[in-house]
């Protein structure tokens, strides 16, 4: 069966615990993978671009990124018509601003140490 699969940060408590509510209710047709545990990244964006921001690869192998690899994971659920709005043009550019800028700084908080080198 062809599934997508949705690469998450494990070590983020925030992230943990959507993916655990993702996980309850999605369909068998998405898999959740904690970067973490990844033994090959040869078909993937560096490990430090996969904690920066979500990414869901597609059954036919297309990358989403960010609100748009959250969005058409929560459609694996049926509770997936209530992210759809996140989506809207006018939306849109507001709601991926605002992710892009909680994504920068959860990953200062977790993978920067006080000189500004990564972790």
């Amino acid at each position: 069966m062809n599934q997508d699969i949705l690469y998450y940060d494990g070590l983020c408590p925030l992230c943990s615990f959507e993916m655990r509510k993702l996980g309850a209710h999605a369909d068998d047709r998405l898999q959740l993978v904690d970067i973490h545990t990844l033994a090959d990244l040869s078909d993937l964006p560096s490990k430090r671009a996969l904690l920066a921001r979500l990414h869901l690869k597609r059954a036919d192998s297309q990358l989403l990124l960010g609100l748009d690899a959250s969005v058409a994971a929560w459609q694996h659920t049926r509770f997936g018509v209530l992210y759809r709005w996140l989506r809207w043009p006018v939306i849109r550019g507001i709601a991926d601003r605002v992710y892009g800028r909680w994504a920068q700084v959860r990953y200062r908080r977790l993978y920067t140490d006080n000189e500004g080198d990564q972790a």
